[in-house]
């Protein structure tokens, strides 16, 4: 995220982009900063050369932020009232592929603690970097996701499957057909 924060704030400007869940900042503390076009960008960290997470809030919106969950490096939240509606906004960052066991356990757990939290009605969103493949097809797991995952599954693509399974969720990048995987 370093040097980057007033190039994803023009990206959001010019996209209409109002709330944005952002991984692997690598910004140490848990602060508001400014990052440029009439956005903020509150974020958790414990070390400046890795993890990290964030949302960017379009500044309008941060006086309807009524309570901020920073969790852990991998795991924060937001609750907003955006016109009478209670918004839980959950950013997340997995452990990548090769990490231990225990260490994406972990993780998992804190995202599921933090979704217990929430009072039924409340509407989620999570913008998260799971680190897993879902794979294409959704032979079986139709409930959760589209035809329009990526390459094969593998052990982390099964966690947030199983995860979507037990939060009522859906993948929802996995319903959109897109010829392009990278985002200008």
């Amino acid at each position: 995220m370093t040097g980057k924060g007033r190039e994803l704030a023009d990206m959001m400007e010019r996209r209409k982009v109002d709330i944005l869940c952002v991984q692997e900042t690598r910004w140490k503390g848990s602060k508001v900063r400014s990052i440029g076009a009439g956005f903020k960008l509150l974020y958790y960290g414990v070390d400046s050369k890795r993890n990290g997470v964030g949302v960017v809030l379009k500044e309008e919106f941060v006086r309807n932020v009524l309570e901020v969950k920073r969790v852990s490096d991998r795991v924060m939240s937001l609750k907003l009232e955006i016109e009478g509606v209670m918004l839980k906004v959950v950013s997340g960052y997995a452990p990548q592929v090769g990490c231990e066991l225990e260490e994406k356990e972990r993780f998992w757990s804190e995202l599921d603690e933090v979704m217990a939290s929430i009072p039924t009605g409340e509407r989620v969103v999570i913008g998260a970097d799971f680190n897993g493949h879902v794979g294409e097809g959704n032979k079986g797991d139709e409930e959760v996701m589209g035809k329009f995952g990526v390459k094969e599954r593998n052990l982390e693509g099964q966690m947030v499957v199983d995860f979507a399974k037990r939060m009522d969720m859906a993948v929802v990048n996995t319903f959109i057909f897109r010829r392009r995987r990278i985002i200008e």
